[in-house]
């Protein structure tokens, strides 16, 4: 087929490379010259696993394009939508870039029948709007306005597309559908045919959910620090249970990213739309805050903050792990933002290294910190380890080189890494999360 994507973000991107993969001819529009360019060239702008492989051998093969001329929508038998819709001041989702690109779609439809497909995550009623807009505009064209929510994870989105556990798709069209169905045919999972405001609400109720999970671990990590528990001992018995599950119900410094963050939001705004009372997912997001919190204060309480900042050698703390997630270099909403900012408010002196981000956090940050090019020379003379992010370069790292390159053997890890017995053993004083203090 011929498709258009509109958005060569992560969703974009990845939805472009994959049907192109497949043989589909696929032309990606995008604003910025720039980043076009760099695109044609085989440079995916974004760290994935497997990403710039594809889109190299894809160039090659020459099934894919990066452009700005709306013009290629005629040829087009399916239109995607993948622009952003970023939270609003209240929390809502930002639809204006959808309504911005759904008005230059209908002047460029073609004579031949087309779907508009949306694959951005949009409120229930968005994709009615779509279709009013083109009705208006493009009322003499043969078109159907289908939602076809994505489920992808950064870090493994390629494999996520290739292999999902479904395909989602909306339409009050039985032929919107099976042209959809069609493209979808070398692709794995169940199909879930349904109408437009369910898919709108599946994608919503999915990343809730999840981020609902991760909230409630960390909850339970609350209690275990209290209490003396082991919340990895606790979680570990409650995912035994195939109705639960242990997926996402990881402890640690909470969520972030492009996607649970702003969806939690929205599915709360829609909620107050509807008049349906949000108050769990509102908490969701308390939870969520007070997982970063508590542990910039366990930090603190437990390596006091330097009398002077940059004291030349008090408080000086290494930091591992920047992105929101390992196997990806995105720092949207990422916790180590909020808790660098915290240490740094408090005077201390940071070095930091992430194999993937750490251009954007300087991006942030600039000279405020130090950027190590890798784990070790990051815990050089540190009086402190931090772990943000769980890389697995992190997980079978050589911890006696590290201890001896450590002023003092002290880490505070974020996401459970490593084994209190093993830490008790090689003689770290070793901070986690849920679970007993080592000393």
């Amino acid at each position: 087929m011929n498709i258009t994507i509109i958005g060569h973000g992560y969703v974009g991107l990845v939805t472009a490379c994959v049907f192109a993969h497949f043989g589909n001819q696929v032309r990606v529009l995008g604003r910025t010259p720039e980043k076009l360019k760099k695109l044609n060239a085989g440079d995916p702008l974004i760290y994935e696993p497997g990403l710039e492989e594809m889109l190299q051998k894809n160039l090659e093969a020459k099934r894919i394009s990066f452009g700005s001329d709306y013009e290629v929508i005629k040829d087009s038998q399916i239109v995607f939508i993948a622009v952003g819709t970023p939270p609003g001041e209240n929390g809502a989702a930002d639809l204006s870039q959808v309504f911005e690109v759904t008005e230059k779609i209908a002047t460029h439809l073609g004579d031949q029948y087309t779907v508009v497909a949306c694959k951005s995550t949009v409120p229930v009623g968005t994709n009615l709007e779509i279709k009013k807009i083109l009705q208006k505009k493009a009322a003499q064209q043969k078109f159907d306005v289908a939602s076809c929510p994505e489920f992808l994870r950064e870090g493994t989105g390629i494999n996520d597309t290739l292999f999902p556990d479904r395909v989602i798709i909306g339409s009050e069209n039985k032929q919107a559908a099976q042209v959809l169905l069609d493209l979808h045919a070398p692709i794995g999972g169940e199909r879930v045919v349904t109408d437009l405001a369910s898919a709108e609400l599946i994608k919503y109720a999915s990343n809730s959910i999840l981020a609902t999970k991760i909230s409630f671990a960390n909850l339970i990590s609350f209690y275990c620090e209290k209490s003396g528990a082991d919340v990895e001992q606790v979680l570990d018995a409650v995912g035994a249970d195939n109705r639960i599950g242990r997926k996402f119900l990881y402890p640690g410094i909470g969520y972030g990213g492009a996607c649970f963050p702003k969806d939690v939001q929205a599915l709360a705004a829609i909620g107050h739309q509807l008049g349906v009372n949000s108050i769990l997912l509102e908490q969701v997001q308390v939870i969520n805050w007070q997982a970063k919190s508590n542990f910039v204060d366990k930090i603190i309480d437990n390596f006091h903050p330097p009398k002077v900042t940059h004291s030349g050698g008090q408080g000086k703390i290494a930091i591992w792990g920047l992105a929101f997630k390992p196997n990806t270099d995105d720092i949207r909403e990422a916790p180590s933002r909020f808790i660098i900012q915290k240490l740094l408010d408090q005077g201390y002196e940071l070095t930091v290294y992430d194999p993937e981000a750490q251009g954007h956090i300087k991006k942030l940050f600039g000279e405020q910190l130090k950027y190590a090019t890798d784990p070790y020379n990051a815990a050089k003379e540190a009086e402190a380890l931090v772990i943000l992010t769980e890389w697995d370069e992190f997980k079978q790292i050589d911890l006696l080189k590290v201890k001896k390159l450590l002023k003092e053997p002290v880490i505070f890890d974020g996401r459970n890494i490593y084994e209190l017995e093993k830490m008790k053993e090689l003689g770290f004083t070793y901070f986690s999360v849920g679970r007993k203090t080592v000393k």
